[in-house]
């Protein structure tokens, strides 16, 4: 009887953690990314949590196998074994072994997310300030298109959001700058964010795969109204990305601002 309470309530805990985790669904609570670099972490996250579960489950295995073949029968003590090699070499080794699959895919996974090309189709230089963002599109080093968020004075009403556009199926290159203090640039959907910091540029890299409209936001504590620099990654395809450049140009032209 007490064999089966236990089995019960080994397997009503399995359950119910289970269910803990399962409430987010597959991603376990990461969001749906749109990049193909993002799609990568949320593989490596993922694959992360089944080690976890497969190390919990021989652990936790182990410890009803314990509970229940080697619980006290009597007031004689079990057969000491002391020394025993082999398994002091087995769960010596394992958590080595655990510990360096999981360097591989993550050094892996990293690599791939931190690549840069040397001829991105899209280069769009960021500048943070307290407490907006500023967007400048960049085609052979000249500024081609600019959008400016309001900045707002400390404690004032939100501004608008400045909206990144950038177009589906292209690299693009975000390159980081900051006038003032660190803050950091931060798309939950793209699984990704950089520190922005003053007196160096902090670059990286994406290729979208699904058009729409993207919260961002500063994920840095960088000043009294930290949590009004708000901003929208817009995905468009390649022909509306294109008008939209065409579009800025003729306003430059015609000494107007974007």
């Amino acid at each position: 009887m007490r064999s089966r309470r236990a089995l019960k309530s080994a397997g009503a805990l399995g359950l119910l953690a289970l269910a803990a985790t399962g409430c987010s669904g597959s991603r376990l609570g990461l969001p749906e990314p749109i990049s193909v670099q993002g799609e990568r972490m949320l593989h490596l996250w993922q694959g992360s949590w089944i080690a976890a579960f497969a190390v919990g489950g021989v652990v936790w295995g182990l410890i009803i196998w314990a509970v229940l073949f080697h619980r006290k029968r009597s007031d004689d003590l079990p057969p000491q074994v002391r020394y025993n090699m082999p398994i002091e070499i087995l769960y010596t080794a394992v958590p080595f072994v655990i510990i360096a699959v999981l360097f591989y895919f993550t050094a892996r996974d990293e690599n791939f997310v931190e690549k840069t090309t040397d001829n991105p189709a899209v280069v769009v230089d960021v500048t943070a300030y307290q407490w907006s963002w500023q967007f400048d599109y960049k085609e052979n080093g000249k500024t081609v298109a600019t959008v400016t968020g309001v900045p707002v004075a400390p404690n004032g009403p939100a501004p608008g959001k400045p909206v990144m556009t950038i177009p589906a199926g292209k690299t693009v290159r975000v390159k980081l700058h900051s006038n003032d203090v660190i803050h950091s640039f931060w798309v939950p959907a793209l699984i990704y964010k950089k520190d922005v910091m003053p007196g160096y540029v902090n670059e990286f890299e994406f290729t979208a795969n699904k058009l729409g409209t993207y919260e961002g936001r500063c994920a840095e504590l960088c000043g009294v109204d930290h949590s009004k620099m708000l901003f929208q990654l817009r995905v468009v395809t390649p022909e509306q990305y294109d008008k939209f450049i065409a579009d800025s140009k003729q306003a430059l032209a015609a000494g107007g601002g974007k």
